[in-house]
């Protein structure tokens, strides 16, 4: 469900195997899930609400989400909405049908391809990129999910991992939009960790990540390597706070290490709320900051 909005540079040739779990960022699963599943339900109960909404698509990290939030408030609380656009992989809606049949909560098919077809058979639009289709296709598929917590009541809850937020492989004001975002600080290969203790189907696990914006594409083809060596080098950029000589030093090439930082760097646009102006004495998100709790207005 996500895509890069900005242009990539030249990638490396991928490598490492397709499936792997490095020993650096194993975690405690129990642990894990016991903390994801308390921030959901303090998170609902701060906003002052008890239902969410969810885009399932088939992949991992929706697919964990959806177990930790039956698992938190209850599967009949949650509502999944399935969004294939016309390309999609027949695969991805079985495996979305699989995860909602087992967690038996309520869910939804809509196709996004009459909203998504309408705006790119514009004569200006009719020559639009792979990147330009795959980021309306994210906004899209949000548009319906804030759409319908209107209707449902309820908050849209966020698949992004710690990966994709870092190095930006996600459409701004699409997938990454949400009201919490539960798995946002477990990297690629710990959200695998997870999602098999939790029981998530193995075929989900263990099938290759996509975003499925056209036939065959893969995440990890497009980013350009593995996400078990892109989290093995976030993993020490971020969290031990290494430079990028003392990466190498440890073995890893020197072209990965710094398209990575780069990618980090370009993406902290995607991380931040918008800047403000400050021109008043008190700025709203700035200087005056409101505390969570139960709201006034909708779920919109």
């Amino acid at each position: 469900m996500s895509t890069i909005d900005t242009p990539a540079d030249p990638a490396p040739d991928a490598t490492g195997p397709a499936f792997e779990l490095p020993a650096e960022l194993a975690i405690e699963t129990g642990v894990a899930r016991r903390l994801i599943v308390d921030f959901i339900r303090a998170q609902l109960r701060q906003a002052g609400f008890e239902r969410l909404v969810l885009g399932l698509s088939g992949g991992i990290d929706s697919a964990l989400v959806a177990y930790l939030a039956a698992e938190a408030i209850g599967p009949e609380q949650l509502l999944c909405i399935l969004m294939p656009y016309r390309t999609s992989s027949r695969d991805s809606v079985t495996d979305a049908e699989t995860v909602v049949a087992d967690l038996g909560c309520p869910s939804e098919l809509v196709d996004i391809s009459p909203m998504v077809d309408a705006w790119f058979e514009q004569p200006a639009n009719q020559d639009a990129s792979a990147l330009r289709r795959g980021n309306l296709m994210a906004r899209t598929r949000m548009m319906v999910l804030y759409d319908r917590s209107v209707t449902w009541r309820g908050l849209v809850i966020g698949t992004g991992n710690k990966t994709e937020t870092l190095i930006g492989y996600t459409t701004i004001f699409g997938d990454s939009a949400c009201a919490l975002a539960p798995i946002a600080d477990l990297y690629k290969t710990q959200v695998r960790q997870l999602s098999l203790a939790v029981g998530v189907p193995e075929t989900i696990v263990r099938k290759a990540p996509s975003a499925d914006l056209w036939p065959g594409q893969t995440d990890e083809s497009e980013v350009g390597f593995s996400y078990a060596l892109i989290d093995r080098i976030l993993f020490r950029l971020i969290d031990r706070r290494r430079t990028i000589d003392e990466v190498v030093a440890e073995g890893f090439e020197r072209a990965m290490v710094e398209r990575v930082d780069r990618m980090v760097a370009g993406a902290e646009f995607k991380r931040q709320m918008p800047p403000i102006a400050k021109v008043g004495p008190r700025t709203a998100g700035v200087d005056y900051l409101y505390p969570r709790r139960r709201p006034r207005a909708s779920a919109s």
